[in-house]
């Protein structure tokens, strides 16, 4: 089983094809980072279309059971997230009405402070707002996962305490091997699997050490060593793949209305665009190499197996569903 905990690439078919090339049987891909309601409507309705464009290729996910289904036929089951709580705006009401959407993960915050917890580039992080508290409440009621991926430590922290359900960092990496803001300390990381949680390690160069020069060897060491500190069965991948997105977009992902100026976070003005990415990993094809690199750290293979998808595939059967709820 083969499961990526977030991607965000420029969808085509193309790439839907390339997903079953690779055997990629699940993905939670982003659809929106500061889109309001309205315009997270739309992007749900532009993935209708595309599951009926390519039905022998894609599957709507709502529930760990689709992953089976997709399995069976074999098509790549498709689970909603946003990196922002802007699709609910400031109307708790609407965390419900997504989730009946299709919407299975949702992230307190994009690297700002937000109506709900602060982000990762802001300078003070005053943690879980009191609207924060509330709508977690509300997410661990109907089924939706707390993602944290963008958030700042306290907030991690205190959402991981609070929630009633596990929460995710759906796609990072310990922040001791690469120091970047985005990166994870040891009290985030073991806060969020202490209380049951999942984190899934990232490809994204700006988040592996040497950046795009960062080796297999190196990558798949660090997730062993991970896994010897907090135990591999909360680890996952999350490879935050950005394939054939225009370099426009970073700029959309970093500054989206909230500000005139430039501001690419982990890039530069210098170098605005997308990194390149690892050589051994171009597209959704190359997971074989991540999957013979954790066999090669001496990894169990039930360990392997599990990071590479079924500890997702356990997290997504007892968190898509409001507690006690089968």
């Amino acid at each position: 089983m083969l499961i990526d905990g977030l991607q965000y690439a420029n969808w085509s078919e193309k790439i839907f094809r390339q997903l079953r090339e690779g055997g990629v049987d699940a993905i939670h891909v982003t659809i929106a980072y500061h889109e309001n309601f309205r315009e997270t409507v739309l992007n749900f309705e532009k993935w209708n279309r595309w599951f009926e464009q390519y039905p022998d290729l894609i599957m709507k996910g709502r529930w760990a059971s689709d992953i089976d289904a997709a399995r069976e036929t074999g098509r790549t089951a498709v689970f909603f997230g946003f990196q922002n709580p802007s699709p609910i705006e400031d109307d708790i009401g609407l965390v419900e009405i997504l989730h009946d959407l299709g919407a299975r993960f949702m992230q307190l915050t994009y690297n700002n402070q937000s109506l709900l917890a602060t982000g990762c580039y802001e300078a003070e992080d005053t943690g879980i707002t009191r609207m924060g508290k509330q709508v977690i409440k509300e997410m661990n009621r109907v089924g939706l996962v707390v993602d944290m991926s963008h958030s700042a430590d306290r907030s991690t922290i205190e959402a991981a305490e609070i929630s009633e359900h596990p929460i995710a960092i759906t796609h990072a990496n310990p922040h001791d091997w690469s120091p970047a803001l985005r990166n994870k300390r040891d009290t985030v990381i073991r806060a969020v699997i202490e209380n049951g949680g999942m984190m899934g390690f990232s490809v994204y160069p700006h988040h592996l050490k040497d950046k795009s020069a960062c080796t297999l060897e190196s990558f798949c060491e660090m997730i062993a060593r991970t896994a010897e500190r907090y135990g591999p069965e909360h680890l996952g991948i999350g490879t935050d793949l950005c394939q054939d997105q225009p370099d426009s977009v970073v700029e959309w992902m970093r500054v989206g209305r909230w500000t005139k100026e430039v501001d690419y976070g982990e890039g530069s003005a210098a170098a605005p665009g997308f990194p390149p990415m690892p050589a051994w990993f171009q597209d959704n094809r190359d997971f074989g190499n991540i999957e013979t690199g954790l066999r090669a750290t001496g990894l169990s293979e039930d360990e392997v197996a599990g990071i590479m998808g079924r500890n997702w595939y356990r997290f997504f059967s007892e968190n898509f569903t409001p507690r006690g709820c089968v």
